[in-house]
């Protein structure tokens, strides 16, 4: 069984912007899926404002939805009380909401992965203390 692939910001913005530090790697990762990855409406939301510069970027963002491989499977109406419950306890860091919302998801999807460029989410632990499995760029 294929592990769950949970897509953040800094891997779609790193994927899709040939510029950025981590495009090569990001790209790679994305090309080499084979199911959709999932993601929540922050996240997009994000990522949209992150791509504002890069045209290019946008256009092929809109594409990655319209084509389902990245789709939107969070309602933050069904999991507020413990994605808030999430950015109280990590008051003391810089979580987004966004980042809130992808540890609920990962809490969710007990065989998913996050992936990432975001170092917090090291840091960050789902259900209370396990560590959240990563594809992320560094070792």
């Amino acid at each position: 069984m294929a592990k769950t692939v949970l897509i953040d910001s800094g891997a779609i913005v790193a994927a899709l912007r040939k510029r950025d530090e981590h495009h090569e790697w990001a790209r790679a990762q994305l090309d080499a899926l084979t199911q959709p990855c999932l993601t929540c409406e922050a996240v997009i939301s994000e990522s949209f404002f992150l791509l504002k510069s890069a045209v290019v970027g946008k256009q092929s963002l809109c594409s990655l939805l319209e084509r389902g491989i990245i789709a939107v499977g969070f309602s933050f109406e069904m999991h507020a009380d413990k994605t808030m419950h999430l950015l109280r306890r990590y008051h003391d860091l810089p979580m987004s909401f966004a980042d809130a919302c992808m540890v609920r998801m990962a809490e969710m999807h007990k065989q998913a992965v996050v992936f990432t460029t975001d170092s917090d989410f090291e840091i960050y632990r789902k259900n209370g203390g396990q560590a959240i499995p990563l594809l992320k760029p560094w070792r």
